[in-house]
């Protein structure tokens, strides 16, 4: 999420700035909202001792709604981030960035 400026921020290891383009980010803001709305859904079907499958099925939906958001900002990280280190000529410098954060999130 690298390029179409609009939102700029420094990366953890400071190697390039990452710039999200506006629909980009308002797509996956979106869809963490939700998330959220839905994460504070379980936590009262929690209080209400809602039964336990119920509140297991919604927190698998919950892992799912993460892993889709994931996707998303991988896409987007392939197609800008990556596009552009090579055509920079910095596209081995991504990949290892690119392979740590997969390395702690992938189990």
């Amino acid at each position: 999420m690298c390029s179409n400026s609009v939102i700029s921020g420094q990366d953890p290891v400071g190697s390039h700035p990452h710039v999200h383009s506006e629909d980009s980010l308002r797509a996956i803001v979106n869809r963490l909202s939700r998330i959220e709305g839905h994460i504070r859904g379980i936590k009262t079907m929690v209080q209400e001792s809602r039964p336990c499958p119920d509140v297991l099925i919604q927190v698998a939906a919950v892992r799912g709604a993460l892993d889709r958001v994931a996707r998303m900002v991988l896409d987007e990280h392939l197609s800008e981030c990556v596009a552009r280190a090579a055509e920079e000529g910095n596209i081995q410098a991504e990949l290892e960035e690119l392979k740590a954060a997969l390395d702690r999130f992938l189990p």
